[in-house]
């Protein structure tokens, strides 16, 4: 009796965490888009008539590639480990439940909506190269273009531009937990992990060299962390040589699309640019935690007087409402293009929008941060299965946008519309 009383509250567990499944908006696909396509031209972005756009918006960090500190967890922060912990927890059942319900719920057409009706006239998605292949990924396999697709047509009946950006890369950019890799950027060692990166950059360009709604290709998030910097002139000269690859593959089949690359070190180290590659290309810096002032961006406004190329800061935030709007304030005077990170949060105030976290979710980031290094460690330390999955569906019910909350004070700090 025993065995059949589990299956029945396996069962119930996974129904629980479907119900809280959310149904696409089906609203009228007729609309007109009446987006082009975007183009350098001197250090401007510039429309089909040639009038310039200065690119506002918002990362939707954490859908496709969720971060361990965006679930208030610690020790587990990349996707790999995250998946592996929560398959502690409740099983592949109810993980694949689980994976389906958030990409379902974190993201959906309401918060497209939101996010245009503040002012927000782009944002950019990231998203793991796992999404384009057969690894199992989020719960499902080769998914990329579905989520995609759904995007972009949520964003084409807003009328806002979307930047692909590969956050997480074959072998891994950073050698760090935001992309998912093994300690070490081996991207830049792998002659396996190169081919694959480019292949999907030429398939992904493939599909939409046709698309206007999408501004263009961010083709790796901050390669070479700072721990490599002994290793910085070999790495900076063999990311240069994989960008001068993958722009050369991608226009033999979309010569019209713009693409963004990433200074090396997070971002910030422009040096990795020997030369100008392509004429149409966003020069992309990232900048978190520092003093506000004219000095924090000088170097990126040199480089982009100096080369008479766009430069565009994909990532900053992070910080109080009073950092925002100054730093806000400050690219607006330079005309900079900007995505701050990130959209949305649980129980957080430094990001555009935020949500509560649910009762007894501290069990599971107390089992996160706990001793799993063996078999029996896993199961002395592993709370109850019933309030974890109990807390996991309250967290995807919470998710969703209608019962989220803006941080109105960081949505003014972006000069954004405040309700």
């Amino acid at each position: 009796m025993k065995k059949y009383k589990n299956l029945a509250i396996a069962i119930a567990i996974i129904s629980l965490v479907s119900s809280c499944k959310v149904i696409e908006n089906k609203s009228d696909k007729t609309t007109t888009n009446t987006l082009s396509f975007i183009k350098t031209k001197g250090t401007q972005l510039v429309d089909v008539n040639g009038d310039s756009l200065i690119l506002k918006g918002t990362n939707l960090g954490h859908w496709l590639v969720p971060e361990g500190y965006m679930f208030k967890m610690n020790q587990v922060n990349s996707p790999r480990k995250i998946d592996e912990m929560l398959y502690e927890l409740v099983g592949p059942d109810s993980l694949q439940v689980f994976w389906q319900g958030f990409l379902n719920n974190y993201i959906t057409q309401d918060d497209i909506k939101y996010l245009k009706s503040i002012g927000s006239n782009h944002i950019r998605l990231p998203f793991h190269y796992k999404m384009f292949t057969d690894d199992l990924y989020m719960g499902e396999r080769n998914a990329g273009f579905k989520y995609f697709d759904r995007l972009i047509d949520w964003c084409r009946q807003e009328k806002m531009y979307v930047l692909l950006d590969m956050h997480g890369a074959p072998g891994g950019q950073t050698g760090d937990n935001i992309d998912d890799s093994y300690g070490y950027p081996f991207l830049f060692k792998s002659k396996s992990s190169q081919d694959l990166m480019t292949e999907i950059w030429v398939k992904i360009a493939e599909k939409y060299k046709n698309e206007p709604l999408i501004i263009g290709y961010d083709i790796v998030n901050e390669p070479i962390a700072h721990y490599f910097n002994d290793e910085l002139p070999y790495l900076n000269h063999q990311l240069f040589l994989l960008y001068k690859r993958i722009v050369t593959e991608i226009r033999k089949v979309d010569k019209a699309h713009t693409i963004f690359l990433n200074g090396s070190n997070w971002s910030g180290n422009f040096d990795v640019f020997e030369e100008i590659i392509d004429d149409n290309v966003v020069y992309e810096f990232h900048k978190y935690w520092f003093e506000v002032n004219q000095g924090a961006i000088q170097q990126y406004l040199d480089f982009r007087d100096k080369h008479q190329v766009p430069i565009y800061i994909g990532e900053t935030g992070e910080n109080t409402d009073e950092w925002v709007n100054d730093f806000r304030i400050l690219l607006d005077k330079h005309e900079i293009s900007w995505a701050f990170w990130p959209y949305k949060k649980m129980n957080n105030l430094a990001g555009i929008m935020n949500f509560k976290e649910p009762e007894d979710y501290h069990l599971i980031t107390k089992y996160a941060d706990s001793d799993r290094s063996s078999f029996a460690k896993m199961r002395e330390n592993r709370p109850d299965i019933l309030k974890i999955q109990k807390a996991l569906n309250d967290y995807l019910e919470n998710s969703l946008y209608k019962n989220n909350f803006p941080n109105k004070g960081y949505v003014k700090a972006l000069n954004f519309i405040v309700d």
